[in-house]
């Protein structure tokens, strides 16, 4: 007598389709159990949780570029122009102004032995056809030696205001309004030293 043992693939099968079917009812029911408020807006399908993403990415990396000290990488996250408000930072009106004029003034700051860190969570995300709003909380500190203690933190809102075009999502509107701030108001001051280690 001839005994047929059945691929295991095929015994399988049945218990793959039963996993992912789960996968795809468990996200389901996730989203339908989220709370609408937690992300701003109410999803309103795949693209509308790929734009929510991709927007909070774009926040995101602008710091990690700023960090770096990449200016090129932090520019290419703007529009050519952008409603930039730091007035509770610098006590300048909210003004709009050339995204390379912004990205200047950071590099003219942030550069040889001056260091930072951006930190953001929280992030709530408003979106309105090509049109989206991040709000998050954030902190970040600066560092440089040189005069006292060497660390000035802060503590804020952020709120990025980003349209969607054929380049892609594009910030246009970028505010930071502080809570509090801690340490050596020199290092927020001064800028970096580019002969620093030399």
């Amino acid at each position: 007598m001839v005994h047929i043992v059945p691929n295991s693939d095929w015994l399988m099968a049945p218990r793959r389709r039963d996993m992912n079917a789960l996968k795809h009812v468990t996200f389901a029911a996730g989203m339908a159990l989220a709370p609408i408020d937690a992300g701003g807006a109410e999803p309103a399908g795949w693209q509308a949780l790929a734009d929510e993403r991709a927007v909070i990415r774009i926040a995101d990396a602008i710091d990690r570029a700023v960090d770096a000290q990449d200016w090129t990488l932090a520019r290419s996250y703007f529009a050519d122009r952008v409603t930039a408000d730091f007035s509770s930072l610098s006590g300048q009106p909210a003004a709009n102004i050339a995204s390379d004029d912004l990205i200047g003034a950071w590099a003219g700051n942030l550069k040889g032995s001056k260091t930072s860190l951006h930190l953001r969570t929280n992030h709530q995300v408003v979106l309105e056809a090509d049109t989206a709003t991040v709000r998050s909380n954030g902190y970040a500190w600066n560092r440089m030696e040189g005069n006292g203690d060497p660390l000035w933190e802060v503590w804020g809102t952020y709120e990025h205001h980003l349209t969607r075009s054929a380049a892609g999502w594009k910030v246009d509107g970028f505010a930071f309004h502080m809570t509090h701030e801690r340490g050596n108001p020199w290092v927020k001051a001064t800028p970096g030293n580019d002969t620093a280690g030399q």
